[in-house]
């Protein structure tokens, strides 16, 4: 933990491994906890699972309620004037502009015990999708919208970086969409990269930013693979000093992954 103050701890749980030689760093990678808007990998991995086996059509139309454009937060779809859209629509607003009201509208298509479901056959031993979006959480609700750990969330992007994850088919298309993410402001802020080249560093991510957490989990393909899950809880007022730390881990994974700047650390 890095302390901002006497009673007012940042907790971060970091874990960044190379695929290759499987060198491994990490600070805390069991620590649980909220994931923000990287929880929905889960939701984007089981819409993929069923593309893959072909139980859902990508041009499926799916309709967006009332409760989904009403939700705020990050996205377009709620503002903008259809009501509907197809999975491939959905599949796209989340995991480029993280949408809150097409991960609602996902969520109801494929079940949350589904997405759940998934987490555990995936191996994962303390990370899953507890709700769908809410602007606001009561008591009656779970507190949050995802929690887990960097252990975790590596195992699994290893495998959908390897192509073993549900099969080549499903980890194709995460990968595809994670490659399409537009925020690259905190472990990737430090990784050069052009997110328009097909032939240099290539960032594969998933963010999440909520109030007293800030997280980013992905790909990294340089002259090594490396896969990366950050994750930062924090009080009010030190927002910068989370930001701060995940860039930090950002250096660590370009120096890993072998990006322009960074020799990669065969030691």
């Amino acid at each position: 933990m890095i302390a901002d103050g006497p009673a007012a701890p940042t907790r971060i749980g970091a874990m960044v491994r190379r695929l290759n030689d499987g060198r491994t760093l990490t600070h805390d990678p069991d620590l649980v906890l909220p994931l923000a808007s990287v929880g929905k990998l889960l939701l984007l991995g089981e819409v993929a699972r069923r593309l893959a086996e072909g139980t859902l059509a990508p041009d499926q139309p799916v309709d967006l309620l009332d409760d989904d454009r009403a939700l705020g937060g990050t996205g377009l779809l709620g503002v903008l004037s259809p009501r509907r859209w197809t999975v491939t629509d959905l599949t796209t607003a989340v995991a480029t502009v993280s949408d809150n009201a097409a991960t609602n509208a996902l969520l109801r298509l494929v079940t949350l015990d589904a997405v759940q479901e998934l987490a555990r056959r995936s191996g994962l031993r303390d990370t899953t999708v507890h709700d769908r979006i809410r602007a606001a959480r009561g008591p009656d609700v779970p507190p949050t919208f995802a929690t887990g750990t960097a252990h975790d969330l590596c195992a699994l992007l290893a495998d959908v970086a390897n192509g073993t994850w549900q099969g080549q088919r499903a980890s194709g298309l995460l990968r595809g969409w994670l490659a399409r993410n537009t925020d690259r402001t905190l472990v990737a802020d430090t990784i050069p990269h052009d997110p328009w080249s097909t032939g240099g560093v290539q960032v594969l991510n998933k963010t999440g930013t909520d109030t007293g957490v800030r997280a980013d989990a992905g790909i990294v393909v340089g002259r090594q693979t490396v896969v990366y899950a950050v994750v930062a809880a924090f009080p009010s007022g030190a927002e910068r000093t989370a930001v701060g730390e995940l860039r930090r881990w950002g250096t660590t994974v370009g120096r890993l992954a072998g990006t322009r700047g960074h020799r990669s650390d065969s030691a």
